[in-house]
């Protein structure tokens, strides 16, 4: 999913700014209520549409929504999640504080961040409101409180996990010779010209790669957990492109051009033209052996000191028009039935939010039993996860990027 930039958000703030947003929801104390209400209500869930096993599991939600609770569950498929925050804003700008056409969104990262501080969502709270929201796991999974930084506050509700993993042909490649971290994979790439390379920023899963390598090289990591400091951001990334500065010439096709999106590298690594991609999902390459798409050969690894994870969450805006139906399917989302299948490789591979410790022994037993693939490292081989940076650090290094490299893609 890709980000919208803060130059689009500032400029719809200001233009909006006037308009306060009434953010008041539904009375959750009395859940069998919100049950109630919800019973006939179209659900519009605008969500990132570019996978066919992911439209797959929306699909399946919204039969499970219909013959369970009467509600109508319509996938509006976005190439960008800011289109939908688009709507939000001009709606509040037209004074549209009810009945608005975005009932639920699939959001994470800068978009929360700008929905948040223009006061687009739903009354704080909700989600952690949830009856579901017993089972999830706040105590490990830090970036379920806090979003790229920006604490949740109970105004999005976590509905999967991400993390940074990579991927090799075991039948090309050996797994001892795989880099551990951002620097041996630069080693490697100059070893093995042309056989590594990284989407171009804005795709989502490029821009995670860059923040990787930024995490790891940048002098002091701790700035990340702070919105960029304009006297200080030539010095603080100039580590990360004096990484690509070298990197690029070894890359393939030289770094002037670059695959366009994760499926684009996917399948270069299938047809042999990459040696190492990665993903923002442990079970990709697990969910790719089984699609068809990747030789049974592939297997993954990580950086053993860490690798950059979130959490995506599902938010409700403030204005929108079928609110119990969109509180009762963020509910659903985490109930472990649908978190089982979301992260059963056969549907999604997705990793859960929920702690097994707060679950029923037959759910638990259900998740331990899941065939989770031969290319799927176990969770405790997974390695530290690294906290996505502020938000406004990505913006200000895809313009960057932009400025250095676009010209030759």
């Amino acid at each position: 999913m890709r980000l919208m930039t803060g130059i689009f958000a500032a400029a719809l703030m200001a233009a909006t700014s006037s308009f306060p947003a009434k953010a008041a929801g539904p009375e959750l104390s009395d859940w069998a209520v919100v049950e109630k209400a919800a019973t006939g209500q179209t659900v519009y869930f605008n969500a990132w549409g570019g996978s066919e096993n992911i439209n797959a599991y929306f699909e399946w939600v919204g039969a499970e929504m219909q013959s369970r609770y009467g509600v109508s569950v319509v996938q509006v498929k976005l190439e960008d999640t800011a289109s939908a925050v688009a709507k939000v804003i001009a709606e509040k700008a037209a004074g549209k504080n009810d009945g608005g056409s975005v009932d639920l969104i699939w959001i994470n990262g800068e978009n929360f961040v700008s929905m948040k501080q223009q006061g687009l969502l739903l009354t704080p709270g909700w989600a952690s409101s949830l009856p579901n929201w017993a089972y999830v796991d706040v105590e490990n999974q830090p970036t379920i409180l806090t979003d790229f930084t920006e604490p949740t506050e109970g105004l999005e509700s976590p509905w999967g996990g991400a993390k940074m993993v990579f991927f090799h042909d075991s039948a090309r490649t050996e797994a001892f010779a795989m880099p551990d971290n951002a620097t041996a994979l630069l080693d490697w790439a100059k070893k093995n010209p042309g056989r590594f390379s990284y989407p171009a920023p804005p795709d989502f899963t490029g821009s995670s790669f860059l923040k990787q390598v930024l995490s790891e090289v940048i002098a002091d990591p701790s700035k990340l957990a702070k919105p960029v400091s304009e006297e200080t951001f030539n010095a603080d990334v100039e580590p990360l492109f004096a990484y690509l500065d070298q990197l690029h010439p070894a890359a393939w096709r030289s770094g002037k051009t670059f695959p366009q999106t994760y499926s684009d590298m996917k399948q270069k690594l299938a047809d042999g033209e990459l040696d190492i991609i990665f993903a923002f999902n442990p079970s990709e390459a697990s969910a790719g052996i089984k699609a068809g798409e990747l030789p049974e050969t592939v297997r993954s690894f990580t950086f053993s000191k860490g690798t950059l994870g979130n959490t995506h969450f599902v938010a409700i805006p403030y204005n929108a028009n079928a609110k119990e139906g969109a509180l009762v399917t963020a509910n659903f989302l985490i109930s472990p039935e649908a978190q089982l299948r979301k992260q059963d490789p056969t549907y999604w591979g997705d990793p859960t939010v929920l702690a097994m410790s707060k679950l029923p022994e037959p759910d638990r037993a259900a998740f331990k039993a899941l065939d989770l693939g031969a290319a799927t490292l176990a969770p405790d081989k997974l390695g530290p996860v690294i906290a996505e940076p502020h938000a406004s650090w990505m913006e200000r290094i895809e313009v960057e990027w932009r400025r250095r490299y676009a010209s030759g893609n």
